[in-house]
């Protein structure tokens, strides 16, 4: 409740009125000043700008009482009675209200900076080349254990600098390797560098084939054909299994016609990735090159061929990246449940 009406229309002494959001809003606008309010009103959508700009334009006269009514109001409706607490541990809390776990995870590793990571993250930010001269001497299976707790890209890139021979070792050991104990990842973590035990000591069982069909689907084309006929050479079952898992470029003919075309308008939607899409048709095979060109207009599709043309001579390389940017979004769209990426129910027979 505020004081307002004089005859002019604004808020000063008479009888109570019950303000509206917007009116409290704005005067709460103007009590804090031009320089703060400015730093408020670009973090707002235009159209709360609208909104809020023509309730202070409507305000008039706004007395001194109504104006501390209103921040009195707005500081006694505060969470925090003592004033605010700015931490680590509130910050996250925060986050977590607005964005997704990983994405807040990421974050908060940035702000607490090195002193604040885990051994498994700090090895997880080492360059490839210097994770993986650390990891030579290793035994596989200490080197399967390490490895698990990192992202399958850059897994991917340090496997590439081992011998294949050891690589497929550490490959099947991941496929294998038994829910690790708390005392063993505790030794193992007091060896590498004594540090934080609680993220990583937990016991529940992890889906290896489908973090080594990750793994693989993060390696270059040629070294994915070769660990593939190696790991097939070891374990053919095992190789099966993981090529079950795995999800390429090529892979989309799994998709059904309707996913396809979910897949074509997220594409659009998304400029960068619309305008990668020639390059990643380029170093596809014709077939996976029609299932796209399906899903859009006759127009649409010779406009696409031309791009594709357009583009000349292109490494595999750079054709490859652009397709991995499209295989992570069909990824993230089945993650959502938007598409689905299970092959037809005849080829999970075994």
């Amino acid at each position: 409740m505020i004081e307002q009406g004089n005859k002019e229309g604004g808020f000063s002494r008479g009888k109570n009125v019950v303000l509206t959001g917007k009116q409290k809003a704005a005067i709460l606008m103007l009590a804090i000043g031009r320089e703060r309010s400015a730093q408020i009103l670009k973090s707002l959508q235009e159209d709360e700008v609208r909104e809020l700009s023509m309730a202070m334009a409507s305000l008039g006269p706004v007395s001194v009482e109504a104006a501390e009514s209103v921040c009195s109001d707005f500081a006694s409706g505060m969470e925090i009675s003592d004033g605010l607490v700015g931490s680590l541990k509130t910050t996250e809390e925060y986050l977590k209200r607005a964005l997704p776990a990983s994405t807040v995870a990421k974050i908060m590793d940035e702000i607490r900076g090195p002193a604040g990571k885990s051994v498994w993250a700090k090895m997880a930010n080492m360059p490839e080349t210097a994770l993986a001269n650390y990891l030579r001497n290793e035994q596989p299976q200490t080197v399967a254990v390490i490895l698990s707790y990192m992202a399958p890209s850059h897994v991917a890139r340090v496997l590439t600098l081992f011998p294949e021979d050891f690589t497929i070792d550490v490959i099947m050991r991941m496929l294998h390797m038994t829910p690790v104990s708390k005392d063993v990842l505790a030794s193992l973590e007091d060896t590498l560098q004594r540090e934080l035990i609680t993220a990583f000591g937990r016991s529940s069982k992890r889906n290896t084939y489908a973090f080594v069909a990750e793994v693989y689907n993060n390696f270059d084309k040629r070294t994915e054909t070769t660990l593939t006929d190696l790991l097939g050479e070891r374990n053919l079952e095992d190789m099966e299994k993981v090529n079950k898992l795995k999800f390429t470029f090529d892979d989309v003919k799994r998709l059904s016609s309707d996913d396809m075309m979910r897949v074509m308008a997220a594409i659009n939607k998304n400029g960068e990735l619309r305008a990668k899409l020639p390059m990643a048709l380029k170093g596809a095979n014709p077939n996976t090159r029609k299932l796209f060109l399906a899903c859009m207009s006759r127009r649409a599709g010779a406009i696409l061929l031309d791009e594709v043309t357009n583009l000349g001579a292109v490494r595999m390389k750079d054709a490859e990246a652009a397709q991995s940017e499209i295989i992570a979004l069909i990824k993230d769209m089945s993650n959502e449940g938007e598409v689905d990426l299970a092959p037809a129910s005849d080829e999970l027979i075994e």
